[in-house]
Order: C-alpha cells, then sequence, then structure tokens
C-alpha cells in the first residue's frame, strides 16, 4: 500500500485518484503507524511553507517523515513536498523545513516580465537517468504552479531542469526517492507514467 500523508493542506484526493487510474492503490492518512509500515510513501503538498510544517508538528508527522526518508523507504515528494525535504526556505521570511537534504528554497525575481507565480505546462529537461523517469524524455511538457523553487547543495541529486527565467531544478531522484516541483497527477499521460513508475517501484522494492 501506498500512503498519501495528509496534513490538513493539499491536493490529497487528486494524487489517490491518479495512482488508482494507473492501477495502484493509495491511501489518504495521517496515521503514523500506517505510514511507517506503508511499502511506500507521498508527501504532497499545496500552500505555504511555514502552515504545512506547523500542520506536520501538529499532527506529530515530522519525526514519521523523517524516519521514512532515511531507512530508504521509496519515497516521492510534490510541489511543497518537495521543498519540505531541504533545510530551510525563505518564503515570507527564512523557515525551517525537514533537513533532510541540503539546500534552500528560494523566491523567482519578478524581472523582465516574469509573471509570478510559475503557472502552467513547462518542459523539463532529464540531467541523469531514474527508475522514476522510465520512458519520459527531455522536453516532455509537465503542470507548474509555484512561486518559490530549491536550490540543493548536492548537484549530483538534480534529476530534471526547468527554464522559466533562468533554468531551475525542476525534480530530483537518489536511489529510493523522487521529488518534483511540478505536480504528476495534473500532468496527464507524463504524470501518470511518473505515478506509475512509482507504483512499480514501490512493487519492486
Amino acid at each position: 500500500m501506498i500512503a498519501i500523508i495528509d496534513y490538513g493542506m493539499g491536493n490529497l484526493r487528486s494524487v489517490q485518484k491518479a495512482f488508482e487510474r494507473v492501477g495502484y492503490q493509495a491511501q489518504v492518512t495521517r496515521d503514523r503507524g500506517q505510514i511507517a509500515s506503508a511499502r511506500g510513501v507521498v508527501l504532497p503538498g499545496v500552500g505555504a511553507f511555514r502552515a504545512c510544517m506547523e500542520n506536520l508538528a501538529r499532527y506529530e508527522l515530522t519525526e514519521t517523515i523523517c524516519r521514512v526518508v532515511r531507512e530508504r523507504k521509496p519515497f516521492l515528494g510534490i510541489c511543497l513536498g518537495f521543498q519540505l525535504l531541504f533545510k530551510e526556505s525563505e518564503e515570507f521570511g527564512m523557515q525551517q523545513g525537514l533537513h533532510l537534504f541540503p539546500g534552500r528554497v528560494v523566491g523567482f525575481q519578478p524581472n523582465d516580465g516574469l509573471k509570478i507565480p510559475h503557472m502552467g505546462w513547462n518542459r523539463i529537461e532529464k540531467k541523469r537517468e531514474s527508475p522514476f523517469l522510465e520512458g519520459i524524455s527531455s522536453g516532455a511538457y509537465v503542470y507548474f504552479v509555484h512561486s518559490f523553487y530549491v536550490v540543493p547543495e548536492d548537484g549530483s541529486m538534480v534529476a530534471t531542469i526547468t527554464d522559466f527565467g533562468g533554468p531551475f531544478v525542476s525534480s530530483v531522484a537518489t536511489e529510493h526517492l523522487f521529488a518534483c516541483q511540478f505536480h504528476p497527477e495534473k500532468s496527464q499521460e507524463i504524470g501518470l507514467r511518473i505515478l506509475k513508475n512509482f507504483g512499480q517501484f514501490v512493487a519492486t522494492h
């Protein structure tokens, strides 16, 4: 079973339905035992960084998330759920994240006519191969809605970049984790392929 973490924010049901479309059972839960025992874990996210961290603390989910990532359980972070994995965010003043990876979250600068938030379809350029991106080509379009992006300290994590007033990191990957700034559940065929890849990875690890 894939656990989708419910911390009172985010597009939980749409993520769950997208997994169901590609043939994988996913359960929305904030039960720490269910999350810890799940075969794979998804941290989605829509909203403000600080409010999300406060909700994770309120529901006592912070340590559970850190534990499943450190135990190398298959893990998928989406949008804000990607940003939270890093040390800190400058959104509305410096905010502390989960500190699972070194790096910070910074905002796009409104220059040269750049419209913020970055909203709509944009391309991803693959920087490394990953089982989570199997069957996905450079130049594929995915759907974004965000005003902030991650700057990881470890460049070897970077899986894809995207251009919006300059290149930014649109996803990272490790051997067991994939986290993306875009929304797979809103990215039609490409997004469903990524969720299917994640489901297959969960089933075989």
